[in-house]
This record gives C-alpha cells, sequence and structure tokens, in this order.
C-alpha cells in the first residue's frame, strides 16, 4: 500500500540538492582550472618546483574542499528524497557519501598542507639535504596518490547506489538514475587506475573529463526532476 508524498517538500528538496551538487560542482571546477597549477602531475621534480611557487596553493585547497563537500551535501539531501521509498539501499549510499567526504578531508589536507610544506622544504634545501627533502616529498605524493585513489572509489560506490536508488524507486528521472550508474562506473575506474598509474595517465586523460560531463548532467537532471511528478513513497 502507498500514500502520496509531500509533493511540495520532495520538489524543494530536489532543487536544493541540485543546486548543491551544480554549484558545487562548477565552483570547484573553476578554482581549479584558474588556481591550481598543474604540468607533469608524475615528474616530481618539475610539478614540486610548481608547487612550491604557488602562493595560493592553501585556499585553492581549502576552497576544492568546501566545494567538493557542497556537492557530497547535495547527495546527501538527495538521500532525504530517496529514504522513505527504498530505506536500506538509500542509507548505503547515504553512508558512502559520508566515507567519501571524511577520505576527501584526509586528502585535501595531505595535498593541500603537508605536501606544500614538503615542496617549501626542499626548495629551500641545499646539498645532500635536498636530495633527503625531495624523498620526503615523494612520500608525501604517494600518499596524496592513495587517499586520491580511496576517494574516486568511494565515491563511485556511492554513485552507483545512488544511481540504483534512483532506478527502483522512480523519485528521480530515470535516465539520471543511469548516468549516476555510469559516473560511478568511471570513478571507481579512475580510482584504480590512480592506485596503479598515479595522478597521470592516457586513460584518465579521456576517463575524468567524461566523469566530470557525467557530474554536470547527473546535477541537471535532479534540478529538472524537481519539475516532474514523483513516485509516491511506500507507506
Amino acid at each position: 500500500m502507498t500514500s502520496p508524498p509531500s509533493t511540495r517538500t520532495d520538489r524543494e528538496l530536489l532543487r536544493s540538492s541540485g543546486a548543491l551538487l551544480l554549484g558545487g560542482f562548477l565552483f570547484t571546477t573553476v578554482v581549479t582550472v584558474l588556481f591550481h597549477p598543474g604540468g607533469n602531475e608524475d615528474v616530481h621534480e618539475d610539478i614540486f618546483a610548481r608547487y612550491a611557487a604557488s602562493a595560493a596553493w592553501e585556499w585553492v585547497h581549502f576552497a576544492q574542499f568546501v566545494g567538493v563537500l557542497a556537492a557530497l551535501g547535495g547527495l546527501l539531501v538527495l538521500h532525504q528524497v530517496l529514504r522513505p521509498r527504498a530505506r536500506r539501499l538509500s542509507a548505503f549510499a547515504a553512508g558512502t557519501t559520508v566515507a567519501t567526504a571524511a577520505v576527501w578531508a584526509a586528502l585535501q589536507a595531505v595535498d593541500g598542507v603537508t605536501l606544500k610544506q614538503a615542496v617549501d622544504a626542499w626548495v629551500a634545501a641545499d646539498g645532500p639535504e635536498r636530495a633527503v627533502r625531495l624523498g620526503d616529498a615523494e612520500v608525501v605524493r604517494w600518499t596524496e596518490w592513495g587517499l586520491q585513489s580511496y576517494f574516486r572509489v568511494t565515491l563511485g560506490v556511492a554513485l552507483l547506489l545512488f544511481g540504483a536508488t534512483i532506478l527502483i524507486t522512480r523519485a528521480v528521472a530515470a535516465w539520471a538514475g543511469w548516468v549516476a550508474v555510469l559516473a560511478g562506473l568511471v570513478s571507481v575506474a579512475v580510482g584504480v587506475d590512480v592506485a596503479y598509474s598515479g595522478l597521470e595517465s592516457a586513460f584518465q586523460e579521456l576517463a575524468v573529463p567524461a566523469f566530470q560531463l557525467l557530474m554536470l548532467v547527473l546535477a541537471v537532471g535532479v534540478l529538472v526532476s524537481a519539475r516532474g511528478e514523483l513516485a509516491p513513497a511506500a507507506a
């Protein structure tokens, strides 16, 4: 037996979810493209010199931290709509999203603070100490690889679970559910590739932009769904 949902409340939640997903995604992308130094990510002496020369490094990573948390918050708001219709599956999706946020916080702390201190110490060092400092910075970098790998995997699993929940409940347009599933698969694949290849590979050159596009489409799909009819919640 079913009962109609609070349509107005659910639509407001979907609008909030879509706005957080879209806003967090766009904010993080703009900050990264405009202010984050890039280059040969796995050629350490080259990229470390660029990082050490960056005066904006710390605040850029704080901004990225906030942007991704906003997008993950959008998934948690979406959970509020899905929960009455698929309690267990939606709970797993939300729990994995919280785990993803925790991994993201650790990743940004290592990348935004620890790595910056390590590369600054390397640039300032002379003589034999310089090689030691480079080794220290590389260890931090490899720790970043590990966190980046697990962040991508946990995010991918969360998206897979949300996609499955959407397809079961139809609380959001079904095509958005398939987009979430595809984005989740791509994210998991990128995470595995990072573990083996580092932060730069031919696969990532194709997969990362594809993932970004899928996330943009997902955010739009949630916003569009806020204007349509919602499936009833289970009593």
